[in-house]
């Protein structure tokens, strides 16, 4: 490192106290952020951070200056986060950041306009941010990592100050959508039923106000709710929102919507294409497909579990098991169809012996009464429309739709 005079050390700590007091007086959220953006790594903030290292006395010269010192307790914080940040103690970054954040909350509140809303969203950000890499930076000393918990009660507190009448309302969804990312992290998803509340019930909040990026993350993060919870029409409406209100250049994005949507219109029976598959790099779904498309139960489990780590981390390998009902179903058709060919009268009666017969040819093995308690569950879900012929040991299939289909819409990308 360059040599660093003590009086450019005291050039570089009133150039960002000019600054933060020039933003706030013209109510310059612009260049605000800037100063709180730690994991932007910013030439500017980490020449500050050596500043500081030198220049010992910053504390003084901000408590002096009746300039600065209405901003003491957000910017000193800031300071020691700033040079904890370089030093890469993340822990003590993080708690440092945290007061500030504070600080400027309670500013922000007293605030009559949202001019500052842009800088809000960056520290919501880095708050989340800093506190996951110090939960790793704790975890690998073999302490308790407990700092991210602690970001969503700061992140909650933050939520109740947008929550309220005027402007500042529309940085709610943000904040909201900081805080989906943190209790999927920590796996604590029931906490998201709160804000949810807030959001959908309260009528100070029209969802369409909202800026789009957020509605996207918002409907993104809410539909993979609805996949946990089963709910496919609810989690298919809010992925397909996402979808399609996705910036179209953001590969990345639209990548990890299509990770739910398609088990999602999977199991309401809609089958996306190959080129779909291909163009986003969702491989792993081709075998899944190709089982359901030829009735191959086999194919099914082995795509499972070749691919049982990338479905298990992505949530969804439960709702692509459940998929095999529908590749009992679509075998049942084939079967349905081959006998209609040979013999037509009695297409609509199935015996269960066949059944079992090409479970068999299809390396499963299953006795008769497995293969009577399965078509009975099928019966039941409406998948197929019959009846059992006990004695006799036939399905006998309705004249009339016996496969009836799911209802589900045409996926495009």
């Amino acid at each position: 490192m360059a040599y660093l005079s003590m009086g450019e050390a005291h050039r570089r700590i009133t150039e960002f106290l000019n600054r933060f007091s020039d933003a706030v007086s013209y109510q310059d959220g612009s260049s605000l952020k800037q100063l709180f953006s730690l994991s932007s790594n910013s030439p500017f903030l980490l020449s500050l951070a050596d500043g500081l290292n030198l220049f010992q006395d910053a504390n003084r010269l901000i408590k002096q200056s009746e300039k600065y010192s209405q901003f003491g307790d957000i910017i000193i914080p800031l300071f020691r986060s700033i040079q904890s940040y370089k030093a890469g103690n993340l822990v003590d970054a993080y708690n440092a950041f945290e007061k500030s954040a504070n600080a400027f909350i309670h500013e922000f509140r007293n605030w009559e306009s949202a001019w500052a809303l842009d800088s809000l969203y960056v520290i919501a950000y880095e708050i989340r941010v800093l506190a996951e890499r110090s939960d790793r930076e704790l975890a690998s000393n073999g302490k308790s990592p407990d700092k991210l918990k602690g970001a969503g009660s700061f992140l909650m507190k933050v939520f109740g100050v947008l929550a309220g009448k005027g402007q500042k309302r529309i940085g709610a969804l943000h904040v909201t959508c900081q805080l989906f990312k943190i209790y999927f992290k920590l796996g604590t998803v029931h906490l998201c039923r709160s804000v949810i509340r807030s959001i959908e019930t309260a009528r100070i909040f029209d969802f369409e106000e909202f800026p789009k990026r957020d509605k996207v993350t918002y409907m993104y993060y809410t539909g993979r709710l609805e996949v946990f919870n089963e709910n496919f029409p609810a989690a298919d409406q809010k992925l397909s929102y996402a979808l399609t209100h996705c910036n179209p250049q953001s590969e990345a994005n639209i990548r990890m919507i299509l990770k739910y949507l398609i088990p999602v219109k999977l199991s309401i029976g809609i089958l996306p294409k190959e080129w779909l598959l291909e163009k986003h790099n969702l491989v792993e779904y081709r075998k899944v497909v190709q089982a359901l498309r030829r009735g191959d139960l086999r194919l099914l489990r082995h795509a499972l579990q070749e691919h049982e780590d990338r479905f298990l981390r992505s949530g969804v390998y439960l709702v692509l098991e459940k998929l095999e009902l529908q590749v009992y179903q679509r075998l049942l058709k084939k079967i349905y169809i081959i006998q209609k060919q040979k013999d037509p009268s009695k297409a609509h009666q199935m015996k269960l012996e066949v059944i079992a017969k090409t479970l068999k040819w299809l390396e499963i093995d299953m006795d008769l009464d497995e293969v009577e308690c399965i078509v009975a569950i099928l019966i039941y879900k409406n998948l197929v429309k019959g009846y059992f012929a006990h004695k006799s040991k036939v399905v006998v299939l309705s004249k009339q739709d016996p496969f009836p289909k799911l209802n589900g819409k045409q996926m495009n990308s």
